[in-house]
């Protein structure tokens, strides 16, 4: 039976019983921030069993896509090797929220299983747990199974819990048997893999305290999951996993492209591909990305492990990319959002193993030339010293390291690399300087007194007069000379959500001021040097930097509308990874494959300015619950992100931005001013940064850009410079006049800057040319010259034996000149030695030549003799035994030196 009809046949099977079928959730979990990612299928209603959320239903039912990789659940080493453990898969279940209970879903489960899907009533197993007498009961006479084939287990195998305290409640599991000649009772839950659990019904019904008491809970759940690949498997009676048509049409496409065939050795490495890539394709589809990090990490784990496996049957080409096709061709229809994001999937991919690729080859080039070493000696252990240096200089995570050491029958010295890794940590920390930390809330708690104070906290009425306050609590940071303060209001933005804090002065009736540098988690302000005797007790104004504050905020909203122009220009793959709002600049980390082209950014920036000059009223709906702000159409929202239960959503243009947002923002959008992007580059793999500047920051950016066209002046002779320097000043005096939010009139001036600088760079780049060739056609005639003195000296230098002695001083103008003149110097003596000293700009430079008869006759070298000739001048240097260069500083000694020099040949030849 196909794989599809399967999934229809459940799905349809419990829309029969009264259930919705809700779609999917993600498999990236945005609402939750405890996973990585949403391994089972009731991760989406977590909200429910906990009772601080709701459906509008009572019974669901879907098929959820999850990924589980390390850990507890999946150790990804063994994915591939056996035939039932799985990166990514598909969880079926059911769900009665307060509404069915353990009767019917174990009617239902055996009524689907038997009559539906008729699997032999013999081969399958019942398990409950040990103290669920009702469940024990319900197995009996709710089916007809065997009441041998109904099994008690403890709390290990039949108590499921969502944490430490929370719902729990027991469960019962379906157990098949794929054996030949029947299990026995010991064999359910023994791990064999031809006695497998294919489907868990779990019974929610406790509320287990701190304590670790269990109490009855109002509202009885259940929660169901069966394992897709699993059921899949035992309807088709496959021998594993793998050899259903999930797979099957993924690993008939690894042989096509790599013309490997599927069998013996190869069976694991093309099993455990065509797994990791059904993760990777749903991991980038639904949001994440290979990175350093988090999710990211996990993702960068299983494709190198996947590429790896690829050089194992020996195809060194990016693969993975290549079965993206394959993957969506599969699930399309269960699963369209593939389909729309197909292109760009296959693009994350190909860049990611394209940059692997690079890593491996050079990693591996270290690792074996340490394995060969070892090997020698007859060594077991690898040195973490290397382990360090791979992860350090190539890029190996330690784990990767770790397998291909163990490959190869040796194990990691981990001690030595921790000490490795303790080290490199060690010089960080001494490497940054000027760092200021500021207090956490563990300076001092929010405690009672301060409490009943109410202290309050709105940084989003910003006034320029500032906000009468007074003092509630100071204490001093160790070793530190900064202080932290609660005031009774305080107006200072506090730095979250990528904006910086704000900063601005304290300032006291009696004319006493502080600088406030910084303010965190709402509460509390940062100063330095405070006088105490002349602060409390006294009434004071809390007044943020207002030019400061503006300019952050024309930066946060102009973050906003990027965001929204990256979609539509790039596509729906991009989400915010990360972003700063500065008052000079804002940063907006998005995923995308590959550098923007002229043209995208032009759209872009055309798009954001589009909206500013719209002048759209910014709208911010603040302290609404998080169900209602989820219920917003096209609302953004960000993972990473943890959101209360009160949030704030701001809104330009509800048919453009909408976003859940905590930042101070601009009235109206005219306020931004010019949008103008001036950098983005990559920063890993997958991942692009834009730097952006709006209103004010664009006039610094127009006086840049003067300095920048000055610099360039500066490099031309003075005839060509002039008109440019007159053009220059009627640039500034424009500046100073100009208004930010003159959008038309900044962004031609911006253009005609970025001409007059492409202009005057090819201006300089020609003037440089130019410059250079006169600089050789002298050169070429200084030689000439120098070269006719060169004959002179070496033709009236002294020959010994037959060998020719060519030591003297040579009057050169440059180090160019000095360059041509080692291989004439060697051309001009075939049989002998040459040493010529020059001085220039105050230094002396050494040049020697051997010729090749006294090389191989005498076993002289150039290196050798121009080492020791240099020491004695108070430098060094050497080379190759034709040919050497070295330099020098005691030029009185030069004279002296060369002829020592010519002695000691003499008595060599």
């Amino acid at each position: 039976m196909h794989s599809k009809e399967i999934r229809k046949q459940f799905l349809d099977f419990f829309k029969g019983k009264g259930h919705t079928i809700v779609p999917s959730s993600s498999v990236v979990p945005y609402e939750d921030p405890t996973l990585l990612f949403t391994n089972a299928g009731m991760n989406q209603f977590k909200d429910v069993f906990l009772e601080i959320g709701s459906r509008e239903y009572k019974r669901a039912a879907d098929t959820q896509k999850c990924i589980r990789a390390g850990g507890k659940h999946n150790d990804l080493e063994e994915v591939g090797i056996d035939g039932y453990h799985h990166t990514f898969f598909e969880m079926l279940g059911n769900w009665s929220f307060g509404d069915y209970y353990k009767k019917e879903a174990i009617g239902w489960a055996w009524e689907l299983l038997t009559k539906v899907w008729k699997l032999p009533k013999d081969k399958l197993w019942a398990t409950v747990y040990k103290s669920d007498d009702e469940a024990f009961e319900l197995w009996k006479t709710e089916t007809d199974i065997d009441h041998s084939h109904i099994l008690r287990f403890g709390e290990k195998d039949n108590f499921w819990e969502m944490g430490e305290t929370g719902p729990c409640g027991p469960c019962s599991e379906v157990h098949v048997d794929l054996t030949e000649n029947g299990c026995k009772p010991e064999d359910v839950n023994a791990g064999l893999e031809d006695v497998i659990e294919i489907w868990n019904l779990v019974f929610i019904q406790y509320n287990r305290d701190e304590k670790g008491v269990l109490h009855p809970l109002p509202n009885k759940h259940v929660d169901t999951g069966m394992g897709f690949e699993r059921i899949v498997r035992v309807l088709n009676n496959a021998k594993s996993n793998y050899d259903t048509d999930i797979f099957q049409t993924i690993i008939s496409d690894i042989s096509k492209i790599t013309g490997k065939e599927y069998k013996g050795e190869n069976i694991s490495p093309f099993n455990a591909i065509a797994d990791h890539i059904r993760a990777l394709t749903f991991a980038i589809c639904d949001g994440a990305m290979p990175s350093n990090e988090g999710r990211g990490y996990v993702l960068r784990r299983i494709l190198r492990r996947a590429s790896r496996l690829a050089r194992k049957i020996n195809y060194t080409e990016p693969l993975l990319f290549r079965l993206v096709d394959s993957v969506v061709n599969n699930f399309r229809d269960i699963f369209p959002e593939l389909t729309e994001k197909q292109e760009f999937i296959k693009n994350v991919i190909k860049s990611e193993e394209e940059s692997f690729n690079l890593t491996l080859d050079r990693g591996l080039e270290h690792f074996y030339e340490v394995y060969d070493t070892i090997k020698n000696n007859k060594e077991k252990i690898f040195p973490g010293e290397d382990a360090f240096k791979l992860y350090d200089t190539y890029g190996f995570p330690l784990d990767l390291t770790q397998v291909i050491v163990r490959e190869h029958g040796f194990e990691v010295d981990l001690k030595k690399f921790d000490e490795e890794m303790t080290k490199q940590k060690e010089r960080a920390r001494a490497a940054r300087k000027d760092d200021i930390v500021m207090a956490s809330t563990k300076v001092f708690e929010l405690d009672e007194k301060i409490k009943k104070q109410n202290p309050e906290y709105n940084p989003y009425e910003l006034k320029k007069e500032g906000v009468k306050t007074r003092l509630l609590k100071l204490d001093k940071i160790a070793n530190s000379d900064i202080e932290v303060l609660i005031l009774k209001d305080n107006p200072f933005y506090s730095e979250a959500g990528g904006q910086v804090s704000d900063t601005g002065k304290l300032l006291f009736d009696d004319g006493y001021e502080l600088d406030v540098i910084d303010s965190q988690n709402n509460y509390y302000v940062y100063a330095k040097n405070i006088d105490r005797k002349a602060i409390f007790h006294k009434d004071v104004t809390a007044k943020v930097d207002y030019k400061r504050r503006r300019a952050i905020q024309r930066n946060h909203s102009a973050t906003h509308l990027l965001h929204e122009a990256l979609r539509q220009v790039l596509g729906s793959h991009v989400k915010q990874m990360g972003s700063l709002v500065t008052n000079d600049y804002l940063r907006f980390d998005f995923p995308h494959f590959k550098k923007l082209e002229a043209e995208q950014i032009i759209a872009i920036e055309d798009l954001v300015n589009g909206k500013i000059q719209e002048a759209l009223q910014v709208q911010t709906l603040a302290d609404i619950s998080i169900e209602e702000a989820n219920r917003i159409p096209n609302v953004k929202k960000f993972f990473g992100e943890k959101y209360g239960s009160k949030v704030r959503v701001v809104t330009m243009d509800e048919k453009f931005s909408i976003e859940f947002c905590g930042g101070t923002h601009v009235d109206n959008t005219s306020d931004i001013g010019l949008f103008k992007i001036i950098k983005e580059e990559s920063i890993s793999s997958g991942v692009r940064r834009i730097f952006a500047k709006t209103g004010e920051g664009i006039l610094e950016l127009l006086e840049e850009n003067v300095g920048k066209i000055e610099l360039i002046i500066s490099d031309l002779p003075e005839k060509i410079a002039k008109n440019f320097l007159i053009a220059t000043n009627e640039i500034r005096s424009g500046i100073r006049e100009a208004d930010f939010k003159d959008i038309s009139f900044i962004k031609l001036m911006l253009q005609h800057q970025e001409n007059m600088i492409k202009s005057l760079n090819e201006v300089r780049e020609k003037y440089i040319e130019e410059k250079k060739q006169l600089e050789k056609k002298m050169l070429k005639q200084n030689l000439g010259k120098i070269f006719e003195k060169m004959d002179e000296m070496i033709n009236n230098s002294p020959v010994h034996n037959g060998h020719r002695i060519a030591a003297f001083k040579f009057d050169i103008g440059s180090t160019d000149e000095f360059k041509e003149i080692g291989d004439k110097l060697r051309e001009k003596i075939l049989d002998g030695i040459g040493l010529i000293a020059s001085v220039i700009n105050g230094k002396i430079n050494l040049v020697c030549s051997v010729s090749d008869n006294l090389i191989k006759e005498k076993n002289m070298s150039a290196g050798k003799l121009i080492s020791t000739v240099a020491k004695e001048l108070g430098g060094g240097g050497g080379g190759r035994p034709q040919l050497a260069t070295a330099g020098g500083k005691d030029i009185e000694k030069i004279d002296s030196v060369l002829e020592k020099f010519v002695n000691d040949i003499k008595t060599t030849l």
